[in-house]
């Protein structure tokens, strides 16, 4: 299903639409239709909008078949009865305009590509929608735990499955799917490139992993790393060294005007976030929360790129941004997406290189030194 990333947000008012502000507080609710690959899908939105001391205008807003993440507005507009609403973590932007009566915003929803109708009505008692509760946050692994897994098992997997990745099942770890490069890649922050030596079969035969870790609670990226770093040890009896090679590698430095990313104002022990999401017309965005570049890096490199990233920015801090961009056919291939629609978009975004310089940020192939990850010994699984 076409992932729409809408959510709760902190709308402000001219200080002279006090009377406006007045009549369109309340309950909004409408149906966002979507299409993506799989087909069209609705949406049910709700838009709960009231007004702070101030006589701004606050609201919290909710994509309701979606769990309704929380994601702040940063700008709102209101002239007369025209509504404009932008969220720069979606590039996405709200437009609509307040009916006669007080009982209809009409308007459109875009993110970057064509806008789609995005009709509001205000709800009664009676008609509203009922609003799912969040639920409740995974309860978080300790900080200083340095977990390793107690008991994990190995299979190949089905040779006719789809996709790769990790995920988290109750207390388990599971790779569905996985090579061993993968297990590596993930493990050590590398690249396919960055690994030499080994044999044939780690890339060509896949398994699938579920562990449970030996401390409660959900893990940090870094943590899960650990257990993985471990697992490979212990049961395919990896064994290397690492040395400083030359290699082709994209490089994120920052532009002379100065970087543009926005400090993040989340928890900074909550959980870290870095993904790719589809967006309308068969381009992507990159979503980033609470994320150090490092990560950004990574995950550039594990899913898209087909070199190494590597993040020369000196930035330490941790981001939230999102930047939507055009694949071209061999990122479409590594991400698994069909060939995008045949009629090109004027209003396209750039690829994913022109899209960094709106962070303030080059993202750019070169030659540059990077660690190398060279085998001295790796064997099959031993039993689970």
């Amino acid at each position: 299903m076409p992932r729409l990333l809408l959510s709760i947000f902190v709308l402000s008012a001219l200080p002279g639409s006090a009377l406006l502000a007045q009549n369109i507080t309340g309950t909004w609710q409408g149906t966002l239709k979507v299409t993506g690959t799989n087909g069209s899908v609705d949406l049910r939105i709700v838009t709960k909008i009231s007004r702070a001391d101030d006589e701004s205008l606050k609201g919290v807003f909710y994509s309701i078949d979606q769990g309704g993440a929380p994601i702040n507005a940063t700008s709102v507009t209101l002239k007369g009865s025209a509504v404009k609403i932008s969220i720069a973590q979606l590039n996405g932007t709200i437009e609509g305009t307040l009916s006669g009566d007080g009982n209809t915003i009409r308007g459109t929803w875009a993110q970057g590509g064509p806008a789609l109708p995005l009709n509001l009505v205000r709800a009664t008692d009676q008609t509203a929608w009922e609003i799912p509760p969040p639920p409740p946050p995974p309860v978080v692994m300790p900080a200083t735990a340095k977990p390793e897994f107690t008991v994990a098992t190995i299979r190949p997997s089905n040779p006719n499955a789809q996709g790769q990745g990790y995920g988290f099942r109750g207390q388990d770890v599971t790779t569905v799917n996985t090579s061993v490069n993968w297990l590596i890649t993930l493990a050590y922050s590398l690249h396919a490139r960055q690994i030499v030596g080994g044999a044939g079969w780690m890339d060509s035969e896949k398994y699938d992993v579920i562990g449970r870790p030996d401390t409660p609670g959900q893990p940090s990226r870094d943590q899960l790393k650990l257990m993985i770093q471990k697992l490979l040890a212990d049961r395919f009896q990896l064994k290397f060294h690492t040395e400083k090679r030359e290699l082709t590698a994209y490089t994120i430095t920052v532009l002379k005007t100065g970087s543009k990313l926005a400090v993040s104002q989340a928890d900074p022990n909550s959980l870290p976030g870095v993904g790719f999401g589809l967006a309308p017309g068969g381009t992507m965005t990159l979503s980033v929360r609470n994320a150090i570049l490092d990560s950004v890096a990574n995950a550039l490199q594990g899913n898209l790129l087909d070199q190494p990233v590597v993040n020369r920015t000196g930035l330490t801090g941790k981001y939230d941004f999102t930047l939507r961009f055009t694949p071209d056919p061999s990122q479409r291939t590594a991400l698994g997406l069909p060939p995008p629609p045949s009629a090109s978009d004027p209003d396209a975004p750039p690829d994913i290189l022109t899209a960094f310089q709106q962070l303030g940020l080059k993202l750019e192939s070169t030659k540059t030194s990077v660690d190398v990850m060279v085998i001295e010994k790796i064997e099959k699984p031993s039993d689970n």
